[in-house]
């Protein structure tokens, strides 16, 4: 299994803590009017439809239990789920009187969350925001009462084939709806994840349809495909663990960063402190530019970690008050490498990390360190990081110089946009902290092989630098 993206990782958690606890005001609003809606369209298509086979409660209860528990068979979708429900729901339409199915998924789907409940999985006021879940069942049960295809017949496949088409365009604009006022999902968002819902649904119908077809003249027969659900439901919990598996992963991760950190900072307190500010200020600067989580994530976990190759640097060369020498100087610029080698070790999210620590002291120019990357080429967060460590090193009181005002370091910044730093994120990070509007200079201040010299020398022709 692939490693849970930074988006997907978060709406799981999310999706999980929601379920345990009471909902708030706009999830109510969400699941809990679109369940209503759903309830009162089921009751009218119950009422006014035609049905061409007669109720039988027996069958009907079966039936009931049996997509209780396919509904018992989750596989997680992002910040939702999937159910085996077709190889049950099919049969339903097609064996039952149509008009009334969706009024027993509504049940069905009921039931399950209260099995749900009894085993700790969530919390009981959210068991009506069930129903919401129903609406597939509505969508394709009004294409077969339209199309006069209420039984299970081969020469219906068309008006089955648009059910389905029904089944899909229903569900997902009511889960849009629904998610998009209960949790602020975003279509774009939601798309991603309902594409693997879609997946499962059409790769099972053709089994619905087929046991809905074999079991026309003994409909219970129908129920035979009971033992796919349960071995999906095995698949289904093999997933369930690797996902929460990964989940703890990333957990630990993130522990073990801020441990990193806390040893940063038990070594070197000024570090330490001008870390937490850099983390904070890339952090602002990535959601102002608008970037994804993966790369906010990369950011943030960078930022918090750019400078921890400096434990294997010497403390008489961290503090030491005055310029540094050429020899102490090449001693510095190798914490990029250290941390980066650290962070190897661990492995994992921190690996990727470790390229991001590596590369934040290039420049945008190509004459930073230690590979001399430029541009493009220079990952992302590393080229924030960069920037945010460059001013923060500026507008506070370093061993050898004091803090420079917000309009001096400002300056800087722009005087060495598209040299040192990369003008985009210059331009975002003077946006945050509010510095007067003025043009980026676009022109080189250093030639691309010019080294970048000792962070206590004149910042007129080195540009600004960051904490050493």
């Amino acid at each position: 299994m692939r490693r849970i993206d930074a988006g997907t990782e978060r709406r799981l958690s999310d999706a999980i803590a929601r379920s345990l606890r009471a909902p708030v005001r706009r999830e109510v609003l969400g699941h809990g009017g679109s369940a209503v809606l759903f309830l009162g369209a089921a009751l009218v298509l119950a009422l006014i439809a035609p049905a061409n086979r007669e109720l039988s409660a027996p069958l009907a209860a079966a039936f009931v239990a049996a997509l209780a528990l396919a509904g018992r068979v989750e596989f997680s979708a992002g910040s939702g789920y999937t159910v085996p429900t077709q190889v049950v729901g099919i049969p339903m339409l097609l064996l039952l009187p149509t008009p009334l199915v969706p009024l027993l998924t509504g049940l069905a789907l009921v039931l399950s969350a209260l099995i749900d409940v009894a085993r700790g999985g969530s919390a009981f006021s959210r068991v009506p925001f069930a129903l919401a879940d129903g609406w597939y069942s509505l969508g394709a049960a009004a294409v077969l009462i339209a199309g006069h295809a209420q039984l299970p017949e081969w020469g219906q496949w068309p008006v089955y084939l648009l059910a389905l088409a029904a089944q899909f365009a229903v569900d997902g604009i009511a889960s849009l709806a629904r998610m998009r006022v209960a949790v602020g999902l975003r279509a774009r968002e939601l798309a991603a994840e309902m594409g693997l819902v879609y997946r499962v649904d059409a790769l099972l119908a053709p089994i619905g349809l087929l046991a809905a077809l074999a079991a026309a003249d003994v409909p219970a027969a129908a129920l035979l495909v009971l033992p796919l659900v349960v071995l999906i439901s095995i698949l289904a919990r093999e997933r369930e663990h690797r996902i929460a598996h990964s989940l703890e992963l990333g957990r630990a991760y993130r522990g073990t960063a801020l441990l990193l950190r806390d040893v940063l900072e038990e070594d070197d307190e000024y570090t330490g402190r001008h870390t937490e500010d850099v983390v904070g200020l890339t952090v602002s600067v990535a959601e102002r530019m608008g970037l994804d989580e993966d790369d906010r994530r990369a950011a943030e976990l960078g930022a918090l970690l750019h400078d921890i190759g400096k434990i294997a640097i010497a403390d008489e060369i961290i503090n030491k008050p005055g310029p540094l020498d050429d020899d102490e100087w090449a001693v510095m610029k190798t914490h990029t490498i250290e941390g980066q080698r650290m962070l190897d070790r661990v492995g994992g999210l921190l690996a990727d990390v470790g390229v991001v620590v590596r590369a934040s002291h290039e420049r945008f120019d190509g004459g930073g360190y230690p590979d001399g990357l430029a541009g493009q080429a220079i990952p992302l967060a590393a080229r924030l990081v960069s920037v945010c460590d460059a001013y923060n090193a500026m507008t506070t009181d370093r061993s050898y110089r004091k803090a420079l005002p917000l309009e001096v370091a400002a300056r800087e910044l722009r005087a060495n946009a598209g040299t040192q730093f990369d003008p985009a994120v210059v331009e975002a990070l003077l946006d945050v902290v509010g510095a007067p509007a003025e043009p980026i200079a676009w022109q080189l201040t250093l030639g691309p092989g010019e080294p970048e010299p000792a962070p206590s020398r004149p910042p007129a022709r080195s540009g600004p630098q960051p904490a050493r």
